[in-house]
């Protein structure tokens, strides 16, 4: 029995820790109209097409103290004429020149009139340099651009690995 409550308070000891080890953060920007667009049609409905797509994007926001330069969204969607699904990798530059990788799922609802308007999720998933082993996670809103583009609003939480001692 004092083994399974030392277990717990463990776990909630180390949960906590992980909490704590959490930093907030903001990010936004514009990613413009895809450089590199491909699309194939599904063949089952007018106007359902799958993509590969990849845009060269803007960043505001920092990251451990490193401010965001800019970034490149690739991505592969599932589109018909109202609604689009894609899954894809950021990569964010720092103005160190680190960078940070990021996995993410979009959901957007397109409009007769050319608009878009959506949100995503989004994982960090690792780095480069002092963002190496970086973990964290949250969401985007997204709104269409007149050009093609997007604008986005992101929130979430990353934390960035531990130091390792240096050895003598």
């Amino acid at each position: 029995m004092k083994y399974k409550i030392f277990c717990g308070c463990v776990v909630v000891a180390f949960a906590v820790g992980l909490a704590s080890a959490q930093t907030k953060a903001t990010l936004s920007g514009n990613c413009s109209k895809p450089d590199v667009q491909q699309s194939l049609p599904a063949g089952d409905q007018d106007g359902h097409v799958f993509m590969l797509a990849q845009s060269k994007c803007t960043v505001k926001g920092d990251v451990g103290g490193a401010a965001g330069k800019d970034g490149v969204a690739a991505e592969h969607r599932d589109a018909t004429k109202k609604h689009s699904k894609g899954w894809g990798v950021f990569v964010e530059t720092l103005d160190s020149g680190d960078k940070v990788f990021y996995n993410y799922q979009t959901n957007l609802t397109l409009k007769e009139d050319g608009s878009a308007s959506g949100s995503n999720k989004y994982q960090i998933v690792g780095g480069t340099g002092k963002m190496k082993g970086i973990k964290g996670a949250g969401t985007c809103k997204l709104t269409g651009t007149a050009d093609g583009g997007v604008d986005y609003s992101c929130e979430g939480e990353y934390a960035l690995a531990e130091a390792t001692p240096a050895k003598k």
